[in-house]
């Protein structure tokens, strides 16, 4: 089903309608779990746990609005929960899924530099900076999955990108040398 502006609408009246709708939905919830979680399987059952959230709490998704929002809000919101219930497991646990590839250039090896600085951050500020930059997602999509305003969501990207700044600034010095 699609609405106006393009939204897709949620169905409530089955499960199966229901799963049909939020479908379109699971590539960028997975980017999103992903991209906090740092373990691809970790995402998967995030994601998947976040779909059955959703239709529990389908009641809760005001009709007419856009559902993206809503559903990524509830993914972040898993992989926070996900991230308690695995706290036995260190922060900057390496992903498992993803073998490390040697790094054959100064860009290769800032990518990895800017991920480790982006593991380092802590939860909210790392949440705000990958619905930003790696959903690409409007500050105003920021500010609706975060349940802010989208001037809110402006300071926040900023004082995120502030945190994160110093360092990128260390690999802007080792591409200069």
């Amino acid at each position: 089903m699609v609405a106006d502006a393009g939204r897709t609408a949620i169905a409530f009246d089955d499960e199966a309608a229901f799963t049909s709708s939020l479908e379109p939905l699971l590539p960028i919830a997975f980017r999103l779990a992903n991209g906090m979680l740092r373990n691809r399987d970790d995402a998967q059952d995030a994601v998947q746990e976040a779909a059955a959230k959703a239709w529990r709490k389908r009641s809760s998704f005001r009709a007419g609005s856009d559902p993206k929002p809503w559903f990524l809000a509830i993914v972040a919101n898993e992989c926070k929960m996900h991230r308690r219930r695995r706290s036995w497991l260190p922060l900057d646990q390496p992903n498992s899924s993803q073998p490390a590839a040697p790094a054959v250039s100064i860009e290769a090896e800032e990518v990895d530099q800017l991920r480790a600085a982006l593991a380092r951050l802590d939860r909210k500020t790392r949440l705000v900076l990958v619905l930003r930059f790696y959903l690409d997602l409007s500050h105003e999509e920021v500010g609706r999955t975060l349940g802010i305003s989208t001037g809110a969501a402006r300071v926040r990207v900023h004082r995120a990108l502030e945190k994160l700044r110093p360092e990128i600034q260390v690999s802007e010095e080792l591409g200069n040398e």
